[in-house]
């Protein structure tokens, strides 16, 4: 049985801490599915489609993943794509209450474990809350994102 994991989350932007997760996930695992979200109550810069191709290209150098997209329960989509953990990275304390709770609910509805990555210290601080901060106030986020996600802030309208 192929150990698949599966990393989900709006990435609206991805960043370089998404990508460090996936990047480390996919040395423990035989397949990581980088998940992209949608929520239709939730405002987004960029579309499914867009926030897709950027984790696409910012995955292309890391021959065991796969970008795909998900609606609904997460557990829901770990079952239709045979992934049997949840790939969760932790930047501080306060990430790991929701993300905890989360995580037992996953596995008492669906046995669906939980596997915790501490954020490399680097990336601490950077959330997509923060780079959009920063982008929307005219700041340079090349630090925080790969270059493709940094060109589509760029061409994004004000």
């Amino acid at each position: 049985m192929a150990r698949v994991a599966m990393y989900a989350g709006s990435f609206d932007p991805p960043t370089f801490g998404h990508i460090d997760v996936v990047r480390r996930g996919a040395v423990l695992f035989d397949e990581v599915l980088v998940a992209a979200g949608h929520n239709d109550a939730k405002r987004y810069w960029f579309d499914l489609d867009q926030r897709m191709a950027l984790l696409t290209a910012a995955c292309a150098g890391i021959p065991n993943v796969r970008v795909i997209e998900f609606r609904g329960l997460l557990v829901d989509a770990c079952r239709a794509n045979g992934a049997n953990v949840i790939l969760r990275g932790l930047r501080a304390l306060s990430d790991f209450d929701m993300e905890f709770r989360n995580g037992l609910a996953n596995r008492d509805m669906a046995g669906v474990e939980t596997l915790f990555l501490l954020t490399d210290p680097a990336n601490i601080f950077v959330s997509s809350s923060l780079v959009k901060e920063i982008a929307q106030n005219g700041g340079d986020v090349s630090r925080y994102v790969p270059p493709g996600v940094l060109a589509a802030i760029a061409a994004r309208p004000r």
